[in-house]
């Protein structure tokens, strides 16, 4: 049975996710609704939220933000690829890029071409033919004249025999600092007409028959009355779980690390366009540069490292000088029951976790908040699109999951947490996309599904799966047409490439911040 209109919303909580979904509503809906943010400046946020993937770039251009503005306000670098250290063993390395890899055919994709040129004895990489990888190789990060944030990768033309492509572009994402992310939001959603509230919850008031929350009562004994809630207070819920109880399932049995520590540093040397994931004995370690600092944490499972040996560690691998003291973020690894139950909606770390080894969680909260605003109950809450929105919202987290268990899954290290992890059973989705891959090199994407063709093909591939077959059309084509292919493809990626400047020089060209944008001794989150 629907609730009432809905003319009054109250997020509870700021960060990341609060903010976003600030902007988001304030921007979309301007006078049409009344959004109140509720936080307190005594609560620290998680604040490791550093990384991103390019569809911020789209939530971007949907509320009109300037990508120069925002980089220059966020101290934000630019993000080409993740590069996993260590992974299937120590001292391997691959490069899962954002970009398209080669050009395929209907009846196969490039990879399977690709493996065919290796059966035959042509040597080359799987990452010599993505703009992505190539320029994450050699530290540079350019955007071409013509590129304006989407599109294709590369423009082609028709030769009269195939398609050959030119002029590529890049696709891209951000590292940038979460707390001045946060801030940013809000100055454009008090912009728009939000209204914030400070101060502590002391209450949540629910109806007494339906249950439906009705208002947040404050410390001081202000009650902020709303229609619809959001749910931004983090890894305790206030309202979808201490006051809903909606319930939580524990992924813990795949995804074993349960703690992080992170810390800053400084910088020692011009950022890279790409995110470090490097494993370790009892997990992983990220290395995200921004403009001013590093971004440095530790991922690990307390049952083979203590939190001491963890700041130890990374203090250790860091290869900086500290700008603050490490601090200790534990979670569960899992999602809510329910992403919206009754009138409140969970974004953010109130409607789940999973580790950032793909750079997923600013991505997470800001898919839940596109999906918000395209079901959005105006008109009262309807069952049926609350059950949309939490079916939609369990298959993106279960997508996302497999594709981090993947990585734990395939490797070859020896320490007890990475012989269990190669050792345990998967999700039947996961199991199936491996042993297709194996089978007969087969990836895909769902419609809905986040991860491309291509992630799954290089992290696959990056983790030494071999696959006993590829696609048989590919033996059909000539050594010389296929190394005329190759040729073909590389060509304007190289070309591109070797026109780039590094990526510090573009920043300065481009988006350099202003030093007095961050101020170092009074920062209370890591960004």
């Amino acid at each position: 049975m629907a609730e009432g209109r809905i003319q009054k919303v109250v997020i509870a909580g700021g960060g990341t996710a609060g903010w976003v979904a600030a902007c988001a509503l304030a921007h979309q809906f301007r006078d049409l609704i009344q959004i109140t943010l509720v936080e307190s400046e005594q609560i620290g946020t998680v604040g490791v939220g550093e990384s991103t993937i390019p569809t911020i770039r789209t939530f971007h251009r949907l509320l009109q933000i300037d990508e120069r503005e925002f980089l220059r306000a966020v101290a934000g670098t630019f993000k080409l690829s993740i590069s996993f250290e260590n992974w299937k063993r120590e001292g391997d390395r691959y490069i899962h890029p954002f970009g398209l890899t080669g050009l395929g055919t209907w009846s196969c994709e490039f990879h399977h071409f690709w493996l065919e040129s290796l059966r035959r004895g042509m040597h080359s990489e799987l990452g010599d033919f993505c703009l992505e990888t190539l320029a994450s190789r050699e530290d540079k990060f350019a955007l071409t004249e013509a590129q304006t944030g989407g599109g294709a990768q590369w423009s082609t033309r028709w030769t009269g025999q195939s398609l050959v492509p030119e002029n590529p572009e890049v696709s891209y994402a951000y590292h940038f600092d979460a707390a001045l992310y946060a801030a940013f939001m809000r100055r454009k959603s008090e912009g728009f007409g939000l209204r914030r509230v400070e101060g502590k919850i002391r209450e949540v008031r629910q109806h007494p028959e339906t249950g439906f929350v009705t208002a947040l009562v404050m410390e001081d004994g202000r009650e902020v009355e709303g229609d619809l809630f959001i749910d931004c207070t983090g890894f305790r819920g206030l309202l979808i779980e201490q006051t809903l109880k909606t319930g939580y399932e524990d992924w813990n049995q795949w995804l074993p690390c349960d703690r992080a520590v992170a810390l800053q540093t400084e910088s020692v040397g011009p950022p890279v366009p790409y995110t470090r994931a490097i494993a370790h004995q009892a997990g992983w370690r990220w290395h995200i540069p921004l403009q001013h600092r590093v971004g440095c944490g530790l991922i690990f499972t307390n049952r083979f490292m203590s939190d001491d040996e963890a700041a130890a560690k990374l203090a250790r691998d860091a290869g900086a000088p500290a700008i603050r003291d490490p601090w200790l973020v534990p979670f569960r690894t899992g999602r809510r029951l329910k992403a919206w139950n009754k009138n409140v909606v969970s974004l953010g770390l109130a409607s789940g976790f999973i580790e950032p080894l793909e750079s997923t969680s600013i991505h997470l909260a800001l898919s839940s908040v596109a999906r918000l605003l395209h079901l959005f109950p105006a008109d009262g809450i309807q069952p049926a699109m609350v059950e949309r929105y939490n079916d939609v919202s369990r298959a993106e987290m279960e997508h996302v999951r497999d594709f981090i268990i993947l990585h734990y899954h395939l490797n070859q290290r020896s320490e007890p947490l990475w012989r269990e992890c190669r050792e345990m059973s998967l999700p039947h989705s996961l199991a199936e996309r491996i042993a297709q891959f194996r089978e007969r090199a087969h990836a895909w994407q769902g419609d809905d599904e986040l991860f491309r063709l291509d992630s799954w093909t290089h992290c696959m591939l990056g983790q030494g799966v071999v696959p006993s077959q590829h696609h048989p059309v590919t033996r059909a084509i000539k050594d010389q047409d296929l190394r005329q292919l190759f040729e073909v493809i590389r060509r304007p990626l190289t070309r591109t490439v070797a026109a780039m400047p590094s990526q510090q020089a573009f920043i300065d060209r481009y988006c350099k911040a202003d030093p007095g944008v961050w101020d170092l001794r009074n920062r209370s989150t890591v960004g």
